[in-house]
């Protein structure tokens, strides 16, 4: 490819001091921000007592979309 094969093998850093290139500035670490669990599991149960009918509503939900997959699967191998 090149006349000189040191230009294929040569880092970024070496690259850039050749250049006269300053070195890259390095990026600070992302702090993600801590979980509290219990606060979290605390709203979750505030918010199941206040409105009891939201885990049959998933459940019904999941039935039904559990049923329609499976009519799905059946109506394609009855065409097939």
């Amino acid at each position: 490819m090149y006349g000189n094969s040191s230009v294929i093998i040569m880092g970024e850093a070496k690259r850039r001091k050749n250049l006269g290139i300053p070195p890259r500035e390095k990026i600070e670490d992302i702090k993600l921000p801590q979980l509290d669990k219990k606060a979290i599991q605390q709203k979750v149960r505030s918010t199941l007592y206040k409105y009891p009918i939201i885990p049959f509503l998933f459940y019904g939900a999941a039935i039904l979309i559990l049923i329609g997959g499976l009519f799905y699967v059946f109506k394609s191998f009855y065409i097939a």
